[in-house]
């Protein structure tokens, strides 16, 4: 197996140029444990899942992956086999032969890494005893109500005993690094270090807990990180023990890293420790031979979507499709965290400035946020079945007309246009015009909301009167629900949609990272940001200009919530005046960012705090290490 690729960084403007560092991979066993192996909850899914083709590539069958098992999961994204280290297999049943089920496979994604996956179920009846142990060793102390944090407690008990069972087969010298992500996967690091095992440990957080509650309360969260009193803010809003557990986690762990700068910051105030790294998030980038590709899918999907719009808006289809445009938001429905309030606003007031102006442009914004719901709007779904029958009939009319069109040039002649369409046909087509008339309008959600009247985006819709009025240059559509190939409205798949899409606006207030920005930038699609995003701040710092490559960042942190607001509404509406050529070019060099973002070389950076470990595992051979205390 080759060593570690050089650490090289020229490509990347700004960031660190290392030292070649040569990691020994053919001696060492890699561990990735997360609660999102397999198990889709949030970003960190995304994460491993576009990292591990990178890492799986340079650490070939010593790289595996540690995760809960969930049926459900497993039965599409995993294939079973028997785990190639006799080592891991003889940990595995012994842990088999005491209760505890352990399933092993490849995980079918880019890359196959191999997943080992605990059943968290078989181990349950061990919750009190590891509870006592835990306590233990960390005096924190888990109530008996919250699921999540006892499921954390089985998982890495689990995760520690496995590593003790493997760790115990190496006398010679120890080859073990553990990566534990965020604070479901810290209980097996606080174990492992407790027990003092000859692993080498690594921490990241993606956010931290006590941030992520702070910013929901529209606290201006980032101006007084030094002002907060951590216990008592983690204790009001009873997550004492998961803050205990994250600290905890961070101060064990040999490295510590996060996401982005901007979390390096938080996790300072927060966490009372400074990450040794931070590592970029990044995605697998696919590229396209020919630079005209990617703008032929643009338009493709982009079709797709008027198709519905076609059939949301009818009986109000008094604007022009070939000057609408598309912008979305999507992501966890965080109202305030993920900027959905802004947004709204900014929408608001870029209504009036197309209505002032009197633009021929239309804006519709879709909201693809999951929420309760019952099921489709009955109007929804009829507006789609109009759509389809208005089809049918002028595909059915175009059919015969044809024919008779056909038949005349057969016999020489000039067909009587006004005679060519009969009676029939006429009455055919008037009744399909009086089928799209409507009373209503257009309907602002697709779905049936369970909670309708405390809906904090409907409640601003109202308040703002975004109703889909035929005067209202801005169209607001409530999408709750993640999009799907098979829905029977909008059939698109979320990466159809969004390069059917022209901008995605995620102006949020809380954002570790930032996936969906970057999303948009490495399908060619420009987006909205803002400087309290991890991504939008890696932005900031490696590229001289990103509003001319489609980048917008808001500045959310030094501005006051108007200013920020006005700011986005600038944005809008700038975007709105650039003409389709304009749009081509934009999108072109939003592509070309994506070497930017592309694990190839963002992995360069983990690799790097591969090598931080090493210095570790040496003094692990010289005796063993007493884990550090926060």
């Amino acid at each position: 197996m080759p060593l570690a690729r050089s650490l090289s960084m020229t490509s990347l403007n700004g960031l660190p140029q290392w030292e070649d560092e040569d990691l020994p991979v053919e001696d060492l066993l890699l561990f990735e444990i997360s609660w999102e192996v397999t198990n889709k909850v949030g970003g960190i899914y995304t994460v491993i899942q576009t990292k591990a083709k990178t890492t799986a590539d340079e650490w070939g069958e010593n790289y595996f992956l540690i995760g809960p098992y969930f049926e459900q999961n497993v039965k599409t994204q995993v294939e079973f086999c028997e785990p190639p280290n006799p080592a891991i297999k003889k940990a595995m049943d012994t842990m088999k032969s005491q209760g505890c089920q352990a399933f092993f496979g490849r995980w079918l994604i880019e890359g196959s890494p191999y997943v080992l996956l605990f059943d968290i179920g078989s181990a349950a009846w061990n919750l009190d005893k590891w509870k006592g142990e835990f306590w233990e060793v960390s005096n924190i102390g888990i109530p008996f109500h919250d699921r999540e944090a006892n499921d954390a407690v089985i998982f890495g008990s689990l995760t520690a005993w496995f590593l003790k069972e493997l760790s115990c087969q190496f006398d010679d010298k120890p080859s073990i690094i553990a990566h534990f992500h965020e604070w479901q996967a810290g209980v097996g690091l606080i174990l492992s270090r407790s027990q003092k095992l000859p692993v080498a440990t690594i921490f990241t957080t993606h956010a931290t807990l006590l941030g992520r509650y702070l910013c929901a309360a529209s606290i201006d969260f980032y101006n007084n990180l030094d002002q907060f009193d951590i216990d008592k803010e983690a204790g009001e809003r009873q997550i004492y023990h998961r803050y205990c557990m994250e600290r905890a986690s961070v101060h064990c762990a040999h490295v510590f890293t996060t996401v982005s700068q901007i979390t390096a910051t938080e996790a300072e105030h927060m966490l009372k420790k400074s990450p040794d790294v931070v590592t970029p998030n990044g995605l697998n980038i696919k590229k396209f031979s020919a630079m005209h590709e990617f703008q032929n899918l643009h338009s493709m999907y982009k079709a797709r979507i008027q198709e519905f719009i076609r059939g949301h808006f009818y009986g109000h289809l008094d604007f022009n499709l070939d000057k609408t445009l598309f912008f979305f938001i999507a992501g966890r429905y965080e109202f305030s965290n993920k900027g959905a309030d802004m947004f709204l606003e900014a929408l608001s007031r870029l209504n009036f400035l197309l209505r002032v102006h009197k633009t021929d442009v239309t804006v519709v914004v879709f909201f693809i946020m999951p929420a309760k719901t019952n099921n489709f709007n009955v109007e929804t779904l009829k507006g789609q079945a109009v759509r389809k029958q208005l089809w049918d009939t002028a595909q059915s009319v175009k059919e015969k007309f044809g024919r008779k069109l056909y038949n005349a040039l057969l016999k020489g002649e000039i067909p009587d246009l006004n005679k060519i369409l009969d009676r029939d046909d006429i009455t055919i087509m008037k009744r399909a015009i009086f089928s799209t008339q409507r009373h209503s309008l257009p309907p602002v959600t697709t779905h049936n909301m369970i909670d309708d009247s405390n809906d904090p985006i409907l409640n601003t819709i109202r308040r703002i009167g975004l109703f889909n009025n035929r005067t209202d240059r801005v169209k607001v559509i409530l999408h709750p629900e993640f999009l799907s190939s098979t829905s029977p409205l909008l059939p698109l798949d979320y990466e159809e949609f969004v390069r059917g899409c022209h901008l995605g606006v995620f102006p949020s207030y809380y954002e570790p990272w930032g996936y969906t920005p970057a999303e948009c930038t490495v399908m060619g699609i420009p987006s909205v940001t803002t400087n309290l995003s991890g991504f939008g701040c890696f932005m900031q710092e490696h590229v001289a200009d990103p509003a001319a490559y489609g980048i917008y960042i808001v500045d959310r942190r030094f501005r006051s919530p108007d200013e920020s607001c006005n700011q986005l509404t600038q944005f809008l509406y700038g975007f709105c005046q650039q003409n389709r050529r304009q749009r081509i070019i934009q999108r072109n060099r939003t592509e070309r960012l994506s070497d930017l973002l592309d694990w190839r070389y963002l992995g360069r950076v983990f690799i790097w705090t591969l090598s931080k470990i090493l210095p570790v595992l040496h003094e692990m051979s010289l005796g063993p290490v007493a884990p550090q205390h926060s």
